[in-house]
């Protein structure tokens, strides 16, 4: 069984195609603290549209693990690896984490989104995800808030309301940019 893993840090599992939900089931069942999260998508079959769930970040899923105690992680069924540099699993931004956690919680819609690098960096002022900064973008009529991991280089775009939103000064964003955890213009893991 997993120790307390209250104290350590989220890390990025990659994982066989579609096997997101079975490796989750696995580590929660080993005792380990999972992350799945998944947005709601209509998919066309014969004679209807059916809402089904699928993960926000394909092909991964989020785990609170001992680094230096990872076997037990790596043989879960479906798991590839702990995403990191070479052999040495990186933790998730902590920040990052915490937002994209906060907007699954939120229960507002979500979708994946292109990674992206530049944009608008705005706070979030009012709602449930009050604290938050990400990127504003305008899409079909509607404001999103793009939430990034950078170690996995992708996104995640939350529907927002206008009127909860601050926007940062542009020498705070770019200075934060090359500066904080949330440094956008990060150079991606291979």
């Amino acid at each position: 069984m997993a120790p307390e893993n209250i104290s350590y840090q989220w890390y990025a599992l990659r994982v066989r195609s579609r096997y997101e939900n079975t490796v989750a089931a696995h580590l929660r069942g080993k005792g380990y603290e999972s992350l799945l999260p998944l947005y709601k998508s209509q998919r066309p079959w014969s004679d209807r549209f059916k809402e089904i769930e699928l993960p926000l970040f394909p092909g991964y899923v989020f785990c609170r693990f001992n680094p230096l105690d990872r076997l037990p992680i790596l043989t879960v069924p479906g798991v590839v690896h702990v995403v990191g540099v070479g052999r040495t699993p990186v933790a998730i931004d902590e920040n990052e984490f915490a937002a994209i956690q906060a907007a699954v919680k939120s229960g507002l819609p979500s979708q994946p989104w292109p990674f992206l690098q530049i944009g608008h960096r705005v706070r979030i002022e009012h709602g449930p995800l009050c604290g938050l900064e990400g990127i504003l973008l305008g899409f079909r009529g509607h404001q999103r808030l793009v939430l990034s991991v950078t170690l996995l280089q992708r996104s995640v775009a939350v529907q927002v309301d206008g009127t909860w939103v601050r926007a940062m000064s542009q020498q705070h964003s770019a200075s934060s940019s090359h500066a904080t955890p949330q440094g956008l213009s990060r150079q991606p893991i291979a």
